[in-house]
């Protein structure tokens, strides 16, 4: 037989582990380097792992463990990837386990067996579909030539089911375990055909997470956890103003606290090592440090927000122009509608705060991190320490929250951890207090938009102009910066609007402060999906119609959006009346792939008392690994999505900013919850899949403000609504 190349970037490749495992793996020329590969130490010391496979192993127990390239962090992406796997191989998912694949053994393979590893932008299921399917169903194909081998049949007669190969005319079955060992030898003569959405028997059906049963008990291990034998703890401060720098230290307060260790100056932060964190802490509190501000020490909130809004009337780069918007404003008789939205930085703020543990040796350097980016972090520690990227091990965790927060870019905590580690000469954990961490976050963009169209005779849009002042996340953490410029990520859900505007003039100033800033949840449909949706029931009110047939009539050539919309209307109980002070608002976006819609459901009090009292979510990502796992995640997104409209703001007085933990930059509590979150997935099929993470959160925000207008009729334009005057009378 010969071997068949995959339609994947690498060859799908079996071979025997030495427990007599059927391993899924990496090409030959890799699989030579995996010979050699030291499988990295899990967190409490021990080596588990009999052979480091690339997608899964069949233990002779009939155990399955995947191998997932994607971070575990809440969103259930393992098993959602386990689930793929298993559907092509017919196993029995009871046996089914999972682990994290190995960045260390995807840089030896140059990057193209787990590709990028980043966990970022819904990425998660949708852009490892193929990969997971081809290798469950090379496996069971493999499984099925060494079952007819063995009875002397033709592979054609054998079919497979819950972990067994069948041969129905003999009534003989054997055991994948038992297949194991010579299943590992077979080359296949063409590639394996992949189900069909029809064929389906798992996926698509709600599954419970592998991951909860550890959670539940403890057992799960996060990159808070890591234990290294011999290792100390680091407390770090940075400076308080972003680009400021170290000027002095006073040590003499260290004297009364036990186990201290070193003082590491650096050169914008200050790092206290002792043998206990809480030791370490106390000794940066007792540190007199002294910084220099750069310049910046002057700048506060209303200095920025006034540079944001101040922008919108200065030369722009023009991302998009079509028809004739120019015309279409000054028409005789055209009703203009024209309004402005501004929206705040936001910190991710992660359940857990940054951390990172680095043992150095002289040829290599271990790294136990919570992170969506792994090859981000093998790239980086490689470069500071002056090794190979094959000889950095990071060993992944569950994470305990990630936003965006650890998806890549410069990794500060890994980089102070190393600078640590090198002067005391030992294995370091390094933790982030809460106030560090929300300290340095480098947050979501500060925005302003302002938006014009004009309606004809009928009330229907004849263009969409949109002036964009936000800051880049692209050039984030260069300093102040103008750049007449646009990135996709400052025009989300504007430019690429599903509604018909027969002309469009988008224009795009980039923005940024000395503060820098960073991918954060739903990214520019965070910000951009308020300001939208809030501006089309704006115009919709303008146009004198009923928010939800407005936008469906600007969506005839969409009929994945109006499936979502009308799924809206139906499950909300749209147009059903509520009395004055109660209200209903409606958005719906198009976010990495997918389409997503939400109606909140309000009660503002005279005194301007918000209580949301009911959503209902509607989803199409157009295939569902998990509904499971989907459902969680929009509601996590409409909790998330609550916190940041109602009071998630991070204001900046002398340079620095003024929120330093969960007393001052609050999350919602459980009775501040809807006591109702109803969600509805109608994925419509076809070829692709879309995300789910990312495009949850968006429709939140505007739909509240729409919600909050239909209660009382206050339009809240600029977030968060902690800073509107809701009374009403």
């Amino acid at each position: 037989m010969t071997a068949v190349i995959l339609s994947r970037r690498a060859v799908v490749f079996s071979g025997l582990s030495a427990s007599g495992a059927l391993v899924i793996g990496v090409p030959a020329a890799v699989a030579a380097a995996n010979a050699r590969l030291q499988p990295p130490l899990m967190a409490d010391g021990t080596n588990p792992a009999k052979e480091m496979t690339a997608f899964l192993v069949i233990e002779p127990d009939n155990t399955v463990t995947v191998r997932v390239p994607h971070a575990e962090m809440g969103q259930g992406t393992s098993t959602a990837l386990a689930m793929l796997v298993a559907e092509e191989l017919e196993c029995d998912w009871a046996k089914v386990r999972v682990e994290y694949g190995s960045a260390n053994r995807n840089a030896r393979a140059g990057g193209k067996l787990y590709d990028s590893m980043q966990t970022v932008g819904s990425r998660g299921v949708r852009t490892s579909v193929t990969m997971m399917q081809q290798a469950g169903a090379s496996a069971r194909e493999r499984l099925k030539v060494a079952a007819a081998d063995r009875w002397k049949i033709d592979p054609a007669d054998c079919t497979v089911a819950s972990g067994k190969c069948l041969h129905k005319a003999s009534n003989r079955s054997l055991d994948y375990g038992a297949l194991a060992a010579s299943a590992a030898a077979v080359q296949l003569t063409a590639e394996p055909a992949i189900k069909t959405p029809d064929q389906y028997r798992l996926v698509g059906k709600w599954t419970a997470r592998l991951d909860t049963p550890a959670k539940l008990d403890g057992s799960a291990k996060f990159g808070i956890d890591a234990q290294v034998p011999g290792m100390v703890y680091a407390a770090a401060w940075s400076a308080p103003v972003y680009g400021g720098t170290l000027t002095s230290v006073d040590e003499a307060g260290l004297a009364a606290i036990r186990g201290i260790i070193a003082v590491v100056k650096l050169k914008d932060a200050v790092v206290v090592v002792a043998d206990r964190y809480w030791r370490a802490k106390k000794g940066l509190d007792a540190l007199k440090i002294a910084w220099d501000a750069a310049g910046h020490g002057g700048v506060d909130s209303a200095q920025l927000n006034r540079g944001y809004l101040e922008a919108l009337d200065r030369p722009m780069f023009t991302a998009e122009k079509k028809g004739d918007p120019d015309a279409a404003l000054a028409a005789p008789g055209a009703k203009l509608v024209e309004a402005t939205y501004e929206a705040p930085f936001l910190s991710h703020a992660p359940m857990e705060p940054m951390n990172c543990t680095v043992a150095l040796a002289p040829d290599r350097i271990d790294v136990w991190i919570s992170t969506q980016a792994p090859m981000a972090v093998l790239q980086q520690a490689a470069k500071e320490v002056g090794l190979k990227p094959e000889q950095v091990y990071v060993h992944n965790a569950y994470v305990g929250g990630g936003f965006g927060r650890r998806g890549g870019g410069r990794v500060e905590e890994l980089t102070q951890a190393i600078a640590v580690a090198r002067q005391v000469n030992r294995p370091v954990k390094l933790i982030w207090s809460r106030e560090q961490d929300i300290r340095r976050d480098p947050y979501r963009p500060q925005a302003a938009v302002r938006f014009r169209t004009a309606l004809d005779a009928a009330g229907k849009p004849q263009t969409l102009q949109a002036r964009i002042a936000v800051g880049s996340l692209l050039r984030g953490g260069n300093g102040p910066q103008e750049v007449q410029a646009s990135e996709p990520m400052a025009t989300e859900c504007i430019q690429n609007s599903f509604y018909a505007f027969p002309a469009r003039d988008i224009g795009v100033l980039l923005k940024n402060s000395h503060v820098p800033v960073s991918f954060w949840r739903g990214v520019g449909s965070s910000q951009n999906g308020f300001f939208m949706e809030s501006f089309m029931d704006e115009v919709a009110h303008a146009a004198g119609q009923d928010p939800y047939q407005y936008r469906r009539a600007l969506l005839a050539n969409r009929p994945d959006a109006l499936g979502v919309i009308d799924a809206l209307a139906k499950h909300s109980d749209w147009g059903q009346p509520l009395p004055k002070g109660r209200g209903r608002g409606i958005a719906i976006i198009e976010a990495y792939g997918s389409v997503s819609g939400q109606v909140v459901e309000v009660t503002v009090s005279k005194e301007g008392k918000l209580k949301v009292d009911r959503v209902t979510c509607v989803l199409d990502p157009y295939h569902v690994a998990n509904p499971n796992t989907v459902e969680q995640q929009m509601e996590g997104a409409v909790i998330m999505g609550l916190t940041a409209a109602q009071w998630g703001e991070i204001t900046i007085k002398d340079g620095a900013p003024v929120e330093t933990n969960f007393h001052n930059y609050r999350m919602a509590k459980m009775v501040e919850t809807p006591p109702r979150i109803d969600v509805h997935l109608a994925p419509s099929g076809g070829p692709r899949w879309g995300g789910v993470g990312e495009p949850g959160l968006g429709p939140f925000a505007p739909a509240l403000a729409n919600a909050v207008f239909a209660a009382c009729g206050v339009r809240v334009r600029r977030l968060p609504f902690k800073t509107a005057d809701l009374r009403w009378t």
